[in-house]
């Protein structure tokens, strides 16, 4: 059924009185009450183009790494604990709470699985028949034949509330998100949320599962402790993007005529600018696109420009993306909860020029160089993906909302356990020792 009415406005009654995070660092007055939760719905769940904004864009100013937000969808929120090591919070006090008991979830499955069917289905009627929870679906995942015609799984489906991307806002109704896949699923659940993100739970049911640490196997105990509360948290955090783009029509000129006496039929007038923004979770990707050339971007931090990038592009990502595109640029492998960004070049056409990190809350803008040869092409978490002339601009600094994934056992137990059965770090024969010998008496 579409967007149950009755269910999202007694969901939205429910939080509209919830004390919101006000991090006056980050939000002024203005621009705080126009995120708030009793915005309107009709926003939409993906970064959309606002023209003429004129609000100024700020960044994050906080010593207590990655993000001074502990308030996580309508009702999670982070167990305070006042112990603290020079002020960034210890990664093991980092514990998941709730306001009030969850009522609503956002499953998220992996499209074109068919052997995600099952684990589907026994999740979504644990969900409804022991749990009496709200479950939201994308409509796209009903529409598998594999369940829709499904007579034993019908009416389960009739209690679900379905959403669709960049049409449905979701977001101040879904207290906590399972994730069955992969870590796309885990970067697709970042992408629907450009404000405050709901806790999340991943499960391993993809190819990789780096950002997915639970098994399925056991999924009731698991999700029951979860809806309990009191888990491991650890704050992955996003980039904030602003994308500025000159915006310019094509329009024919009436009465122009050009020295060889042709009548030109189109030129490029300037009309405004476009400016976009998104939340990103593992990188910002700058690339040169199909052109044969070189790419040639200024990097700019905190207004001064620090280097130029000649290469393939760069890759500006978090810790989380740390492991993704960056590792495999050659780039260092930082933990989520270390409050930084990374810079990292795309083969570039310099020996010395090595990833370099920067402090979490710092503002980088990439624009192409005024001598470049060709335009550039820039994507985020790897969707959105868009041209960048002369005159755009990229700023990126580290956001307000980072994205709690809740833990299996620990935030470093779980990163170090991912490293080596993901990625195999350190994965290596051991040499072997000397014999010993027995002493002669």
């Amino acid at each position: 059924m579409e967007m149950n009415r009755e269910k999202l406005c007694t969901s939205k009654a429910d939080v509209s009185s919830d004390s919101a995070y006000h991090c006056s660092a980050c939000h002024d007055d203005e621009e705080w009450s126009s995120m708030s939760r009793g915005r309107a719905k009709s926003r939409s769940l993906s970064a959309s183009p606002a023209l003429g904004s004129t609000k100024e864009f700020r960044r994050t100013r906080s010593l207590h790494g990655p993000c001074p937000v502990t308030t996580f969808g309508p009702k999670a929120c982070m167990l305070q604990n006042p112990k603290t090591i020079m002020h960034i919070q210890d990664p093991a006090s980092q514990r998941l709470t709730w306001n009030k008991p969850p009522k609503s979830v956002l499953v998220i499955k992996k499209i074109r699985d068919a052997s995600l069917l099952q684990p589907f289905k026994e999740l979504c009627v644990y969900l409804t028949e022991e749990n009496n929870m709200i479950v939201y679906v994308e409509k796209k995942v009903l529409e598998d034949p594999a369940i829709a015609n499904d007579d034993n799984f019908g009416p389960v489906k009739k209690k679900f509330c379905t959403f669709r991307e960049d049409y449905d806002d979701i977001s101040n109704q879904i207290d906590f998100i399972i994730c069955l896949g992969g870590d796309g699923t885990l970067l697709y659940a970042s992408s629907l949320f450009q404000g405050s993100v709901p806790p999340v739970m991943a499960f391993h049911l993809g190819s990789l599962g780096f950002l997915t640490p639970f098994n399925f196997e056991n999924f009731q105990s698991q999700v029951t402790q979860v809806i309990e509360g009191n888990a491991a948290l650890v704050l992955r955090s996003r980039l904030k993007v602003k994308v500025v783009k000159e915006h310019r029509e094509k329009m024919t000129v009436q009465n122009g005529i050009e020295e060889n006496g042709v009548v030109p039929t189109n030129i490029e007038k300037e009309v405004g600018k476009q400016i976009m923004q998104y939340q990103v979770l593992n990188e910002v990707v700058v690339d040169r696109g199909p052109s044969s050339y070189l790419s040639n971007v200024d990097v700019f931090l905190d207004g001064h420009l620090i280097t130029t990038v000649q290469g393939d592009g760069v890759i500006v990502s978090t810790p989380t993306g740390s492991t993704a595109y960056a590792a495999a640029a050659g780039a260092s492998m930082i933990h989520p909860n270390v409050p930084a960004i990374m810079i990292t070049p795309i083969c570039p056409h310099s020996l010395s020029f090595r990833p370099i990190v920067v402090p979490a809350g710092v503002e980088l803008k990439i624009m192409l160089s005024p001598d470049a040869r060709n335009t550039a092409w820039v994507s985020f978490d790897g969707r959105k993906r868009q041209e960048i002339c002369h005159g755009d601009s990229i700023s990126i600094t580290t956001s307000c909302y980072p994205l709690p994934s809740i833990c299996f056992r620990d935030p470093v137990s779980d990163w170090f356990e991912s490293l080596a059965e993901c990625l195999h770090w350190n994965v290596r024969k051991k040499q072997n020792n000397f014999a010993v010998e027995e002493e002669e008496f």
